[in-house]
Protein backbone atom coordinates (compact mmCIF):
# COMPACT_ATOMS: atom_id res chain seq x y z
CA UNK A 1 0.00 0.00 0.00
CA UNK A 2 2.81 2.42 0.71
CA UNK A 3 4.07 2.29 -2.87
CA UNK A 4 0.55 3.35 -3.86
CA UNK A 5 0.84 6.15 -1.29
CA UNK A 6 4.01 7.39 -3.00
CA UNK A 7 2.38 7.19 -6.42
CA UNK A 8 -0.66 9.14 -5.20
CA UNK A 9 1.62 11.81 -3.76
CA UNK A 10 3.43 12.11 -7.08
CA UNK A 11 0.13 12.43 -8.92
CA UNK A 12 -0.88 15.28 -6.62
CA UNK A 13 2.44 16.99 -7.24
CA UNK A 14 1.99 16.69 -10.99
CA UNK A 15 -1.58 17.96 -10.86
CA UNK A 16 -0.46 21.03 -8.90
CA UNK A 17 2.31 21.78 -11.37
CA UNK A 18 5.11 20.85 -9.00
CA UNK A 19 7.88 18.31 -9.21
CA UNK A 20 10.55 16.61 -7.15
CA UNK A 21 14.23 15.94 -7.72
CA UNK A 22 16.03 12.84 -6.44
CA UNK A 23 19.69 11.92 -6.30
CA UNK A 24 21.41 8.63 -5.44
CA UNK A 25 24.51 8.12 -3.28
CA UNK A 26 26.06 4.71 -2.65
CA UNK A 27 28.81 4.36 -0.03
CA UNK A 28 31.88 2.18 0.62
CA UNK A 29 32.95 1.23 -2.90
CA UNK A 30 36.52 -0.11 -3.14
CA UNK A 31 36.66 -2.71 -5.91
CA UNK A 32 34.45 -4.39 -8.52
CA UNK A 33 31.99 -6.86 -6.99
CA UNK A 34 28.84 -8.65 -8.19
CA UNK A 35 26.80 -6.36 -5.93
CA UNK A 36 28.29 -3.27 -7.54
CA UNK A 37 27.66 -4.72 -11.00
CA UNK A 38 24.03 -5.26 -10.02
CA UNK A 39 23.70 -1.66 -8.83
CA UNK A 40 25.32 -0.28 -11.98
CA UNK A 41 23.04 -2.38 -14.18
CA UNK A 42 19.94 -1.30 -12.28
CA UNK A 43 20.74 2.40 -12.47
CA UNK A 44 21.66 2.13 -16.15
CA UNK A 45 18.34 0.49 -17.03
CA UNK A 46 16.43 3.40 -15.52
CA UNK A 47 18.90 6.18 -16.44
CA UNK A 48 19.44 7.08 -12.79
CA UNK A 49 22.68 9.01 -12.16
CA UNK A 50 24.80 7.48 -9.40
CA UNK A 51 27.39 8.98 -7.08
CA UNK A 52 29.78 6.38 -5.65
CA UNK A 53 31.50 7.35 -2.40
CA UNK A 54 34.79 5.49 -2.78
CA UNK A 55 37.20 4.68 0.07
CA UNK A 56 40.53 5.89 -1.36
CA UNK A 57 43.09 3.89 0.59
CA UNK A 58 42.17 0.42 -0.65
CA UNK A 59 40.93 1.22 -4.14
CA UNK A 60 42.86 1.23 -7.39
CA UNK A 61 42.91 0.63 -11.11
CA UNK A 62 40.51 -2.33 -11.08
CA UNK A 63 37.53 -0.24 -9.97
CA UNK A 64 38.54 2.67 -12.20
CA UNK A 65 38.56 0.33 -15.19
CA UNK A 66 35.18 -1.12 -14.25
CA UNK A 67 33.64 2.36 -14.03
CA UNK A 68 35.32 3.84 -17.09
CA UNK A 69 32.81 5.07 -19.64
CA UNK A 70 29.95 5.24 -17.16
CA UNK A 71 28.61 8.65 -18.10
CA UNK A 72 26.05 8.61 -15.27
CA UNK A 73 28.50 7.51 -12.55
CA UNK A 74 30.34 10.11 -10.47
CA UNK A 75 32.98 9.54 -7.80
CA UNK A 76 33.26 11.29 -4.42
CA UNK A 77 35.83 10.95 -1.63
CA UNK A 78 34.71 8.71 1.25
CA UNK A 79 37.23 9.65 3.90
CA UNK A 80 40.57 7.89 3.54
CA UNK A 81 40.43 4.39 5.05
CA UNK A 82 36.99 4.29 6.72
CA UNK A 83 38.82 3.64 10.01
CA UNK A 84 37.20 4.44 13.34
CA UNK A 85 39.27 6.71 15.59
CA UNK A 86 36.60 7.35 18.21
CA UNK A 87 36.59 5.83 21.66
CA UNK A 88 34.85 2.54 22.48
CA UNK A 89 31.78 4.29 23.94
CA UNK A 90 31.49 6.91 21.21
CA UNK A 91 29.79 6.80 17.85
CA UNK A 92 32.18 5.77 15.11
CA UNK A 93 34.12 8.53 13.38
CA UNK A 94 37.07 8.77 11.06
CA UNK A 95 36.94 12.53 10.64
CA UNK A 96 36.31 13.59 14.23
CA UNK A 97 38.55 15.51 16.63
CA UNK A 98 40.24 12.41 18.05
CA UNK A 99 43.51 12.95 16.16
CA UNK A 100 45.63 15.96 15.28
CA UNK A 101 43.85 18.01 12.62
CA UNK A 102 46.90 18.00 10.35
CA UNK A 103 46.93 14.19 10.28
CA UNK A 104 43.28 14.05 9.25
CA UNK A 105 43.74 16.69 6.57
CA UNK A 106 46.82 14.99 5.14
CA UNK A 107 44.81 11.79 4.65
CA UNK A 108 41.94 13.65 3.01
CA UNK A 109 44.38 15.39 0.68
CA UNK A 110 45.81 11.99 -0.31
CA UNK A 111 42.31 10.69 -0.96
CA UNK A 112 41.41 13.73 -3.05
CA UNK A 113 44.56 13.40 -5.16
CA UNK A 114 44.24 9.64 -5.61
CA UNK A 115 40.62 9.65 -6.76
CA UNK A 116 40.93 12.74 -8.92
CA UNK A 117 43.84 11.01 -10.66
CA UNK A 118 42.04 7.71 -11.13
CA UNK A 119 38.81 9.36 -12.33
CA UNK A 120 39.70 12.52 -14.29
CA UNK A 121 36.23 12.73 -15.87
CA UNK A 122 34.01 11.26 -13.14
CA UNK A 123 35.53 12.81 -10.03
CA UNK A 124 33.65 15.54 -8.15
CA UNK A 125 35.30 17.51 -5.31
CA UNK A 126 32.77 16.39 -2.71
CA UNK A 127 33.57 14.74 0.61
CA UNK A 128 31.34 12.02 2.04
CA UNK A 129 32.44 11.45 5.66
CA UNK A 130 32.36 7.81 6.83
CA UNK A 131 29.37 7.25 9.11
CA UNK A 132 28.16 10.72 8.00
CA UNK A 133 30.08 12.35 10.87
CA UNK A 134 32.72 15.07 10.71
CA UNK A 135 34.21 17.56 13.15
CA UNK A 136 33.53 21.27 12.50
CA UNK A 137 37.26 21.98 12.44
CA UNK A 138 37.68 19.50 9.57
CA UNK A 139 34.77 21.03 7.66
CA UNK A 140 36.30 24.50 7.97
CA UNK A 141 39.56 23.26 6.40
CA UNK A 142 38.02 21.41 3.44
CA UNK A 143 38.08 24.32 0.94
CA UNK A 144 41.84 24.60 1.41
CA UNK A 145 42.15 20.99 0.18
CA UNK A 146 40.10 21.63 -2.95
CA UNK A 147 36.76 20.28 -1.73
CA UNK A 148 33.78 22.25 -2.94
CA UNK A 149 30.90 20.32 -1.36
CA UNK A 150 30.03 18.03 1.54
CA UNK A 151 27.46 15.23 1.78
CA UNK A 152 26.20 13.77 5.06
CA UNK A 153 22.78 12.53 6.23
CA UNK A 154 19.81 14.64 7.28
CA UNK A 155 18.52 18.14 6.71
CA UNK A 156 20.95 20.58 5.13
CA UNK A 157 22.33 23.33 7.38
CA UNK A 158 24.38 26.42 6.41
CA UNK A 159 28.12 25.84 6.67
CA UNK A 160 31.55 26.37 5.19
CA UNK A 161 30.66 24.34 2.10
CA UNK A 162 27.54 23.66 0.04
CA UNK A 163 25.72 20.59 1.33
CA UNK A 164 24.11 17.87 -0.77
CA UNK A 165 22.75 15.47 1.81
CA UNK A 166 21.00 12.15 1.77
CA UNK A 167 17.66 11.91 3.55
CA UNK A 168 16.46 8.29 3.22
CA UNK A 169 18.79 5.45 4.25
CA UNK A 170 17.43 2.19 2.88
CA UNK A 171 19.40 0.03 5.37
CA UNK A 172 18.30 -1.14 8.82
CA UNK A 173 21.60 -0.80 10.67
CA UNK A 174 20.27 -1.40 14.17
CA UNK A 175 17.98 -4.33 13.53
CA UNK A 176 18.43 -7.05 10.92
CA UNK A 177 21.30 -5.13 9.26
CA UNK A 178 19.56 -5.66 5.94
CA UNK A 179 17.26 -3.52 3.85
CA UNK A 180 14.44 -1.72 5.60
CA UNK A 181 10.91 -2.82 4.80
CA UNK A 182 10.07 -1.31 1.37
CA UNK A 183 6.57 -0.34 2.52
CA UNK A 184 8.09 1.66 5.37
CA UNK A 185 10.55 3.35 3.03
CA UNK A 186 7.84 4.35 0.55
CA UNK A 187 5.77 5.75 3.40
CA UNK A 188 8.76 7.81 4.59
CA UNK A 189 9.33 9.10 1.06
CA UNK A 190 5.69 10.10 0.62
CA UNK A 191 5.80 12.01 3.92
CA UNK A 192 9.03 13.72 2.92
CA UNK A 193 7.50 14.79 -0.39
CA UNK A 194 4.64 16.45 1.45
CA UNK A 195 6.80 18.11 4.12
CA UNK A 196 6.53 21.94 4.29
CA UNK A 197 10.29 22.29 3.73
CA UNK A 198 11.23 19.58 1.26
CA UNK A 199 14.93 19.27 0.35
CA UNK A 200 15.98 20.76 -2.97
CA UNK A 201 16.96 17.22 -4.00
CA UNK A 202 15.92 14.21 -1.95
CA UNK A 203 18.94 11.98 -1.43
CA UNK A 204 18.61 8.19 -1.35
CA UNK A 205 21.47 6.46 0.50
CA UNK A 206 22.50 2.89 -0.37
CA UNK A 207 25.34 0.51 0.53
CA UNK A 208 25.59 -2.06 -2.27
CA UNK A 209 27.97 -4.36 -0.37
CA UNK A 210 25.37 -5.20 2.28
CA UNK A 211 22.13 -5.16 0.28
CA UNK A 212 19.72 -8.01 0.77
CA UNK A 213 16.68 -8.67 -1.41
CA UNK A 214 14.61 -6.14 0.55
CA UNK A 215 17.08 -3.43 -0.44
CA UNK A 216 17.21 -4.46 -4.09
CA UNK A 217 13.43 -4.76 -4.31
CA UNK A 218 12.94 -1.27 -2.91
CA UNK A 219 15.35 0.24 -5.42
CA UNK A 220 13.75 -1.58 -8.34
CA UNK A 221 10.26 -0.45 -7.33
CA UNK A 222 11.40 3.11 -6.60
CA UNK A 223 13.08 3.47 -9.99
CA UNK A 224 10.11 1.96 -11.80
CA UNK A 225 7.74 4.38 -10.06
CA UNK A 226 9.81 7.53 -10.50
CA UNK A 227 12.29 7.31 -13.39
CA UNK A 228 9.71 8.07 -16.08
CA UNK A 229 7.19 9.96 -13.97
CA UNK A 230 6.49 13.51 -15.22
CA UNK A 231 6.75 14.91 -11.68
CA UNK A 232 10.16 13.33 -10.99
CA UNK A 233 13.70 14.05 -12.10
CA UNK A 234 16.76 12.04 -11.11
CA UNK A 235 19.76 14.33 -11.15
CA UNK A 236 23.49 13.87 -10.66
CA UNK A 237 25.42 15.36 -7.76
CA UNK A 238 27.29 17.50 -10.28
CA UNK A 239 24.02 18.94 -11.57
CA UNK A 240 22.63 19.49 -8.07
CA UNK A 241 25.74 21.38 -6.96
CA UNK A 242 26.55 23.02 -10.30
CA UNK A 243 30.11 21.65 -10.14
Amino acid sequence: MSLDMLKQTLERLQASGHGVRFWLRDDDAVEPTPALERLLALTAIHDVPLTLAIIPEGTGAALAEALRGGDDVLVAVHGWSHANHAGPREKKQELGSHRPLDETLQELAKGFDKLSGLYPQQFIPMLVPPWNRIAPSVVEALPSLGFRALSVFGAEQPGALPLLNTHVDIMNWHGIRGGRDPAELFRDLAELLEAPERPVAIGILTHHLVHDENAWRFLEELFEATADHPACTWISAREALDL
